[in-house]
């Protein structure tokens, strides 16, 4: 993915029609749709769940700094204008686009794919790896074959679509987001350049609290609570911004802002990995949540308007709403999970282990019910195996 889409990038500054821009746009979509996701998959494959958040945190901040710096990045080399033939956009996209083919053709040396096959671990850390992973109710660590229902278990698990509801409600921000901070930043009176630098800041608050959500998430394991909280920051941020006449104010509202989109990410995305058991169920439901999630992008990169100039209060309202989703939909997950937890911790989940019972108590009737219920295996690693995060020992991450 991250060779096509370095491909498709160095290709952007040599296109010469608008037909070609739609097509490579098309193209660059592909290869980014699976990247987020598959990085957050292959980044839960390696860390327990309790260390997964400042481990996403860590790689979303990335996106972060880039966005604090790419502008800065961009201007210098706009400087390269006419040098080639090309204008400075088009040096833009060649040379990042290198670059990053550059690394992806390093990253098939430097990358391994799970630690069962990672060539520079010896067969006493394999183990040691996959025991820790196992020991964190991560039973697939050791391997997983595929079964087509495990894909079906994604599907029908109401976790799935909660999950997509907190994606969109950051996902649909952050588009806006990163469109709009410079137009609030005029509003004190700064135009162009100086607007653009004086969005660095901002970028570099969003940077702080990213790392912070994510080391408090595995600190204290309340990653539900950590959502209520930064997206209860960015609703009074966006209302701020709805009423506020005052640039000083709105200016102060976009910090609020950063913090409830930013930093959400890389908690949610951990929370839901965490609560989700089984390799490739995980990948399917991260895929949904992400890829879904990120079609919102296509409406709130759209909704502010010029002709709301200078206040956006259609803008603002949406954004708001889709913070207002990711709010209920967080306060669901957080309630259900409890739930279902206690119903486990009561014996309501539990499945009949054959290899636990004795002959007299095998064939009973309140077996048979039970069985027909939750479920009949041969022995607890069965159960685990064929069930993931719905056997009945898993207990869910709030």
């Amino acid at each position: 993915m991250m060779l096509v889409w370095g491909i498709v990038m160095t290709c952007h500054g040599v296109l010469v029609n608008y037909g070609g821009l739609l097509s490579l746009r098309f193209l660059l979509g592909l290869a980014e749709a699976g990247l987020y996701p598959g990085i957050v998959f292959y980044i839960s494959s390696w860390y327990k769940r309790e260390e997964l958040g400042t481990r996403v945190a860590a790689f979303f901040t990335s996106a972060t700094i880039a966005g604090a710096f790419s502008g800065l990045l961009a201007a210098a080399i706009a400087n390269m204008n006419g040098i080639g033939g090309k204008p400075g956009w088009a040096w833009i996209f060649i040379l990042e686009g290198i670059f990053t083919v550059l690394m992806a053709i390093a990253s098939f040396w430097i990358i391994e794919d799970f630690p069962g096959s990672a060539k520079f671990l010896s067969e006493a850390e394999k183990v040691f790896v996959i025991r820790r992973l196992q020991a964190d109710l991560q039973f697939s660590a050791g391997g997983e074959k595929f079964k087509a229902q495990y894909i079906w278990q994604s599907l029908t698990d109401w976790k799935t679509y909660l999950a997509l509801g907190i994606y969109m409600g950051f996902d649909g921000p952050l588009f806006a987001f990163s469109l709009f901070t410079p137009t609030i930043i005029a509003k004190l009176g700064f135009k162009a350049t100086a607007a653009n630098l004086l969005s660095v800041p901002v970028y570099a608050w969003a940077c702080i609290m990213t790392c912070v959500s994510g080391y408090l998430g595995d600190r204290i394991g309340s990653r539900g609570y950590i959502n209520l909280a930064l997206f209860g920051s960015g609703l009074v941020g966006y209302i701020i911004l709805i009423v506020s006449r005052n640039a000083a104010l709105s200016y102060f509202a976009v910090y609020l802002a950063a913090s409830a989109i930013y930093a959400t990410i890389p908690n949610s995305v951990a929370w839901v990995a965490s609560n989700v058991e089984g390799s490739y169920k995980r990948g399917v439901t991260l895929a949904i949540a992400i890829g879904i999630g990120n079609i919102n992008g296509a409406v709130t990169s759209n909704v502010y308007r010029s002709n709301d100039a200078p206040w956006y209060r259609l803008g603002h309202g949406i954004v708001l709403a889709y913070i207002a989703i990711g709010f209920f939909c967080s306060l669901a997950f957080m309630i259900l999970l409890r739930r279902e937890n206690s119903r486990r911790q009561n014996g309501e989940r539990d499945e009949v282990i054959d290899n636990l019972l004795d002959e007299v108590t095998k064939d009973t009737d309140s077996l048979s019910a039970q069985a027909q219920k939750n479920g009949r295996y041969e022995s607890v690693d069965a159960a685990r195996r064929d069930k993931g995060d719905r056997w009945s020992g898993f207990r869910y991450t709030l």
